[in-house]
């Protein structure tokens, strides 16, 4: 099989790279490893709305995500922020205003951020998307190596995975020393992240004069917010797990029921008993995580595309995801920032 683009990734970067492709009249495939689309966007599903697993947000001012929403018939909403915040102690103490709305002012998408990669899914010809189809090895003649035996040439391959994953793949010949070095050295956003929802049949806690925003030096979750959707059908919180990876791992199905626990210290007796829950450890997705990801960066990382990474292979081979976005990197609007540059570089 042979393709003029062959996007490897069907993330949002790789993603929004084939519906500008697509739209141009560009020929392209898509390969995906995973049974899905959306990358590290993903949601639980619950009476027909959608919760984040994934990124959560957007900022007044990134015009490209706004662009994309408003081409898409997608919807923005303000995070919600009014009532009070609360701070719970190491000691399982909860007091009122010790600390600060850390997301407010921060936009969402109605339907969530699974909406964005649905939307552009759905505009794209299936015919050029291939699922449970990973790559395994890349040589010079822009051939691709499926794990499955198959082989895809392309005139050009564009890989929109994290850095990480990219290094994992068998370069034939191996990529120069420094370039290598590159994608080692790129974190995974996210890679190292585990984050729980809960669902509620109502947003109660904003009736009882509380914003949903919470953080905690006892845990197991250190940050957590109101996570209902626009239309106020439901309601939900979601938290950020604040315990290392490994733990994690060891910690099993404990780190939901102390979830669960620590929301009703919080929050009252109903967030014990949410409607339904998910915990999501990015850590654990193989198609998201290496090794290298289990401890997160120190902060954000000042994500950019490398110098040795910008023309391998005369140019042949592209890296376009949100961690080597020219600008907003770590990002929805990096992902789609690193899409767009790579558009510029195959259409011109």
């Amino acid at each position: 099989m042979h393709t003029p683009t062959l996007i490897i990734g069907g993330g949002l970067s790789g993603l929004s790279l084939a519906y500008a492709l697509e739209r141009a009249g560009h020929a392209y495939t898509l390969v995906e490893a995973r049974k899905r689309l959306g990358g590290r966007i993903k949601s639980l599903t619950v009476e027909g709305a959608n919760f984040d697993l994934g990124p959560s947000w957007v900022w007044p001012g990134q015009h490209r995500v706004a662009q994309l929403a408003n081409a898409l018939d997608l919807q923005l909403f303000e995070q919600w922020s009014n009532g009070a915040q609360l701070f719970e102690h190491a000691s399982g103490e909860v007091v009122q205003d010790a600390g600060f709305m850390s997301m407010a002012g921060s936009l969402r998408i109605a339907g969530g951020t699974s909406a964005l990669t649905d939307a552009l899914a759905a505009r794209l010809n299936p015919a050029h998307i291939l699922l449970d189809c990973a790559v395994t090895a890349i040589d010079d003649s822009l051939a691709a190596h499926l794990a499955d035996g198959q082989t895809i040439t392309a005139d050009r391959i564009v890989l929109c995975i994290p850095p990480h994953l990219a290094a994992t793949l068998c370069f034939t010949p191996a990529l120069p020393d420094n370039a290598q070095a590159a994608l080692n050295a790129i974190p995974t956003w996210m890679g190292a992240h585990a984050k729980f929802v809960a669902v509620y049949p109502t947003s109660f806690w904003r009736k009882n004069g509380l914003s949903g925003d919470a953080s905690s030096r006892r845990g197991p979750l250190a940050e957590i917010h109101d996570a209902s959707p626009a239309d106020g059908s439901l309601g939900a919180l979601f938290g950020f797990v604040g315990l290392p990876a490994d733990i994690r791992a060891q910690a099993g199905d404990a780190v939901q029921s102390a979830a669960l626990a620590q929301l009703e210290n919080l929050f009252g007796p109903k967030a014990g008993t949410p409607i339904a829950a998910k915990l999501m450890d990015w850590s654990r997705d193989p198609f998201t995580a290496t090794a290298a990801d289990a401890a997160p960066p120190p902060g954000h990382p000042p994500y950019t595309m490398p110098a040795p990474l910008r023309r391998i292979w005369d140019d042949k081979l592209i890296f376009a995801v949100t961690e080597m976005a020219p600008d907003n990197g770590g990002l929805i609007e990096g992902a789609l920032a690193a899409a767009e540059a790579a558009a510029r570089k195959i259409i011109g």
